[in-house]
């Protein structure tokens, strides 16, 4: 058996044990370790930085000020239905 990719969570299993990044719904970006998945994304992470943007309006000058915060979390179970996209580490 071929151990490549062949379909599309084939990436995320040679991912396993390596550092991933996670774009979720409401502009947050996860980024840590991938233990473990499922065929629905729900997923695993462990040493978890977590960033969130925001973007409001100046009532002043009405110009867009974008805030970004970040977290970290030693492990996170990632719900599947909140992934948009799934990043493996650069090779």
């Amino acid at each position: 058996m071929d151990k490549g990719v062949e379909e599309p969570l084939d990436l995320i299993r040679l991912s396993l044990d390596e550092r991933v990044t996670v774009k979720m719904r409401g502009n947050r970006v996860l980024s840590g370790q991938l233990h473990a998945y499922d065929q629905h994304l729900n997923m695993v992470l462990s040493d978890v930085v977590e960033t969130i943007t925001t973007s409001e309006i100046d009532e002043e000058s009405y110009e867009e000020i974008i805030k970004t915060t970040e977290r970290k979390m030693p492990m996170l179970y990632v719900r599947g239905d909140g992934v948009i996209l799934v990043a493996p580490p650069m090779r």
